[in-house]
């Protein structure tokens, strides 16, 4: 691909200046409007080292209202970001709707550097791909624009280049050892190059690939296809009268579980206090213990805690935590997402909780609620929460690839239960602020929420995070249920 491309394209002085006053003025219009229209944009700038990835962004910058995006040069990982899936620091940098997100290099990094420098094993740069491919495709489908654009230059023009900024002492300390090491692995990078375009190159996400030897002609063919690709975008939403476009990318059609999973729940599992009381404690030490070591082994651990109102999570997460080191672990209250949570793709809030690698993150409800709540109140398409279902299983078998153990309990109570706890609630003062009139309207939507539920376990059980449901009618037995599964799951782990 890239040596069949013509580098000796030129553009002239007048026709160049020409062109980029209208195009730099249509960029910025573009710009205005896309922010009225909500459309989050992301650009990232891939190409060999000095062959003007700089040059285009700043010259962009100055087309555009700097209130309006955030540019991040993307260098090797620091401490935080090796912590964490290598996808977590992208996640956290996508932008609210209307505005761009400006990438000086990108996630593809992991099939360039890391796998000519041998940064990480073969296996998990080839996996990368498939983690790629599902984070571009989840934008898109959310309407986010991805701009892909790849800078080309020849390997002598690369040299030439070097050479001309190494003579100039102000701009010589550009050019480092890494830089030079990169030089002699030009053919090695442009195998890895070739790779990376021809498999990441989508219809939600394509590559648009500048042959960068002319300053002018590279500037120029970026800016034609930022302007054409915008404003491409900007016409099919206002063609839409204002929503979102239909996505690329539609869920297939479903076939409803063949059984109910909560009918066949035994929920008299009972245990006596007394017995509880043996068990509690030695178990809550082991946790402690095993906290450290997940913490030494810098294995991450979360924790998800689902269940029906008055299901018992708040008590069974203090049960868990009590006897824990609070430096290492966080639990995570998850409720109707905010202002700036909803001008996000809905998965944003939860990759940004994503724990440091040897911690705990245990969320008291979690991004389930995108196939719950969301689907039966209607807070979301049910091309949404359909897609949710393989949205959801690709984030979490992204975090076991990293290591990361994944434990997801549903707490499932009988409906007289649920009523019993609800008038217990309301009789104690100091209890009554957990209930209110939404948890007696969702207790008459229960069929259409045990639907929802049954639907859930069926498609996000998966090896890498299977459910586990905690009979609950029994708080006691419930609680030693949870902790009994962290112990034994995370000592195999280990073993």
């Amino acid at each position: 691909m890239l040596e069949n491309l013509d580098l000796t394209k030129k553009l002239g002085k007048s026709e160049y200046k020409k062109a980029m006053d209208e195009l730099e003025i249509q960029a910025g219009k573009l710009q205005r409007e896309a922010r009225e229209l909500g459309i989050p944009v992301i650009l990232l700038f891939e190409g060999w080292d000095a062959a003007g990835k700089g040059t285009l962004i700043n010259r962009l910058s100055l087309s555009l209202d700097s209130r309006g995006f955030v540019v991040y040069p993307i260098n090797p990982p620091n401490e935080e970001e090796r912590f964490r899936p290598f996808l977590w620091r992208f996640w956290t940098k996508i932008p609210l709707r209307g505005r761009m997100t400006i990438l000086d290099r990108s996630w593809c990094g992991r099939v360039l550097e890391d796998r000519i420098d041998k940064a990480v094993k073969s296996r998990i740069w080839q996996k990368a791909y498939d983690e790629i491919l599902s984070f571009e495709r989840q934008l898109s489908n959310d309407g986010y624009l991805i701009m892909k654009f790849f800078l080309h230059i020849s390997k002598k023009e690369q040299k030439r280049r070097f050479n001309n900024l190494r003579e100039n002492p102000a701009t010589g300390w550009r050019v480092t050892e890494k830089d030079l090491r990169h030089h002699k692995q030009y053919d090695e990078y442009s195998t890895a190059y070739e790779d990376m375009l021809t498999k990441t190159h989508t219809e939600g996400a394509p590559w648009t690939i500048i042959e960068a030897h002319d300053r002018r002609y590279a500037s120029v063919k970026f800016f034609k296809t930022f302007c054409s690709l915008l404003s491409r975008r900007i016409q099919e939403l206002r063609s839409a009268d204002n929503h979102m476009p239909s996505s690329p990318s539609i869920p297939p059609e479903l076939a409803p579980p063949p059984v109910s999973i909560l009918d066949n729940v035994d929920l008299t599992k009972t245990l006596e206090r007394e017995e509880y009381n043996s068990l509690l404690k030695p178990l809550q030490e082991k946790i402690r213990e095993l906290e450290h070591e997940m913490y030494i082994r810098r294995i991450p651990v979360v924790i998800v805690y689902q269940g029906w109102d008055a299901g018992g999570k708040g008590g069974n997460i203090r049960r868990m935590v009590q006897n824990m080191d609070p430096r290492g672990y966080e639990v995570v209250s998850i409720a109707a997402p905010n202002e700036i949570e909803k001008q996000h793709h809905y998965l944003w809030r939860f990759w940004n909780k994503f724990p440091k690698a040897g911690h705990f993150a245990i969320f008291d409800r979690s991004w389930y609620g995108r196939v719950m709540v969301e689907r039966i109140e209607g807070y979301c398409t049910e091309t949404e929460w359909k897609r949710a279902y393989f949205e959801i299983n690709e984030m979490e078998e992204q975090w076991t690839n990293f290591g990361t153990v994944i434990f997801k309990f549903w707490l499932h109570i009988s409906p007289k239960e649920k009523l019993h706890r609800f008038k217990l609630r309301y009789s104690i003062e100091h209890k009554q602020w957990k209930i209110n009139e939404e948890d007696y309207r969702n207790r008459k939507k229960r069929d259409l929420y045990k639907e929802a539920v049954d639907e859930m376990l069926y498609r996000t059980s998966t090896s890498y995070a299977p459910w586990t449901i905690i009979e609950a009618n029994s708080k006691l037995y419930a609680r030693t249920k949870a902790l009994q599964t962290v112990v034994r799951t995370l000592e195999k782990e280990i073993s």
